[in-house]
């Protein structure tokens, strides 16, 4: 790794506000710090130049067998959407400047993953027509409260792969400011979340809340696939993959070993910003609850 890379590497993962003093949720101080930790720590790394590494040919059978990557693109394709679209209806400069920022990178995440099929032959189904939001603050919702589902379980599930090997440490590394890039999406809308709350009325608020209910079963369901059933909608797997792929790569790990490494992957990834930055909490306690029940 040169040291540019090194250095680009480092600054995305730590991160201080020079905002002195306690900083009010909901406040511009607030606001100005959640909005300058994804404008400061984002990684000018660029897609079309990253080397992919060569694989064996059992390494290339487990990593294109994966049905994980149609998903994978439709995903970033459509949050790519939705988060231009919640942007383009934001007057604040900065926020404005750090939504566009967001909805970049994961326009690029989808880029990355591409160019990852094209240079190992992973064939795709065609992507679907991505459907501008009717509602842009619903679509910005699903994308955040998304995220914080997937993210949390990536983490864990990408150290279990790395620390067995399932994938090459080249690759690995090719990965890492990818995953790491949604730590701070993540921690981007958490804040956004606990300021935005403070900006509405109480009748406003409960409109909002209701919403976010609303996002939360959406999201359930579709996780679920109760719809048209797990068993017979391979999307559906697909989408669930994040939860259960530790089983589809051929790691034995138990549900709450599982729980554990998500827990220690999402507080290592977190630990390098400004401690006054709220943190995603929801996942993290419902996985705490969880494993206080379970040997």
């Amino acid at each position: 790794m040169s040291s540019d890379i090194a250095a680009a590497d480092h600054a995305m993962r730590h991160w201080n506000s020079e905002e002195p003093g306690r900083i009010k949720i909901g406040s511009d101080a607030h606001k100005r710090l959640f909005c300058r930790m994804l404008l400061d720590t984002h990684n000018p790394y660029k897609p079309a130049v990253m080397e992919w590494p060569q694989l064996s040919p059992e390494v290339l059978q487990r990593i294109t067998s994966l049905p994980i990557w149609d998903i994978a693109v439709q995903t970033e394709g459509r949050a790519q959407l939705r988060v231009q679209t919640y942007s383009e209806r934001i007057s604040d400069p900065l926020l404005r400047e750090a939504l566009i920022m967001d909805g970049g990178e994961e326009a690029r995440h989808k880029v990355v993953l591409s160019k990852l099929v094209q240079a190992y032959g992973i064939e795709l189904e065609p992507e679907p027509a991505y459907l501008v939001p009717k509602d842009p603050e619903w679509g910005w919702l699903v994308t955040g409260y998304s995220e914080c589902i997937d993210s949390f379980f990536a983490f864990g599930l990408f150290a279990s792969a790395k620390q067995a090997g399932f994938f090459p440490e080249e690759l690995v590394d090719t990965f890492e400011p990818v995953i790491q890039e949604e730590a701070r999406h993540i921690l981007f809308f958490a804040n956004w979340v606990g300021w935005y709350r403070r900006q509405l009325s109480w009748w406003q608020r409960v409109a909002f809340e209701f919403k976010v209910t609303r996002v939360w079963l959406f999201l359930i369901w579709e996780r679920i696939g109760i719809a048209r059933g797990l068993d017979s909608n391979e999307g559906m797997q697909d989408a669930n993959f994040t939860l259960t792929g530790h089983q589809q790569i051929g790691l034995d790990l138990k549900l709450p070993a599982l729980l554990d490494l998500c827990l220690a992957e999402d507080q290592r990834r977190m630990a390098g910003y400004d401690q006054r930055l709220l943190r995603p909490s929801f996942i993290p306690r419902l996985a705490r609850l969880a494993r206080r029940f379970l040997r």
